[in-house]
């Protein structure tokens, strides 16, 4: 099997607001973008490790995203569940330029 074909999809940044996330659907992927409070975006996979929650609907708090379910606190820098609970999400390159947010996905 070739390399994935990548996908690139891009957002007016002001369709994200602070401290909350937004699911888009890209190439059959289900992303989850966030935007930091210090205005970073991030994006994970938008499915949580334990039974596929929406993390797009969950809690943003710092560097870090709530299960709505589960309330499991996930990292959106690496994508790694917090102990005492475990497993890990995927995470996606994101780039702001001016008002435009983009996302690759593989």
């Amino acid at each position: 099997m070739g390399m994935g074909k990548k996908q690139v999809v891009s957002i007016p940044l002001g369709a994200l607001p602070l401290r909350s996330g937004k699911a888009l659907q890209v190439g059959g992927q289900q992303i989850a973008l966030f935007r930091l409070g210090s205005g970073e975006v991030r994006a994970l996979e938008n499915r949580s490790p334990r039974r596929g929650g929406p993390l797009a609907e969950g809690m943003v708090a710092g560097e870090y995203v709530f299960c709505p379910l589960y309330d499991w606190k996930i990292s959106l820098t690496d994508g790694r569940v917090q102990a005492p609970d475990t497993g890990r999400v995927r995470t996606y390159p994101t780039e702001v330029r001016g008002d435009q947010v983009t996302v690759v996905v593989e």
